[in-house]
């Protein structure tokens, strides 16, 4: 696992590619994605954790200031492993070091969103602690909404 640079953006933007055209989801040209990533990575607005050599998984953070609590708030953007790769631990490792890496930048809260039928990714989140219900299991279920602008 390492933190990547400006320089790992041709593979930050081939797994983004990858993970969008795997799950049907619109995506830019990988080289768009590049000049994105890279741009994002030099002003530090992403932070992208990479699993492999070369990178077959990674873990992208956003850090936000947060108004509840004075510290970071993190948000896991995306978490994605090759096709070929899962099933070994590095979807796993990645999370782990994505909420080590927010722990490292003081941030006081994760949070992340995935697909209802993602089963794989939500046994996942739910086995390191992460839930779906506010405050506790017996809560009220929380419910992202998005819109395109």
């Amino acid at each position: 696992m390492r933190l990547a640079g400006a320089d790992d953006a041709g593979d930050v933007a081939r797994l983004l590619h990858d993970f969008n055209l795997e799950f049907d989801a619109p995506t830019p040209v990988a080289g768009t994605l590049a000049a994105r990533a890279r741009e994002l990575l030099e002003r530090g607005e992403i932070t992208v954790l990479l699993a492999g050599e070369p990178p077959f998984g990674l873990a992208q953070l956003r850090f936000r200031p947060s108004l509840w609590s004075g510290a970071p708030d993190a948000y896991l953007e995306e978490l994605y492993v090759a096709p070929d790769r899962r099933g070994r631990g590095a979807g796993r490792a990645l999370l782990e070091a994505a909420m080590e890496r927010a722990r490292a930048v003081g941030a006081a809260h994760l949070d992340l969103v995935t697909s209802e039928a993602d089963e794989a990714a939500r046994a996942l989140y739910e086995s390191c602690g992460f839930g779906c219900r506010e405050g506790n299991p017996e809560g009220p279920l929380m419910i992202y909404y998005e819109r395109d602008l």
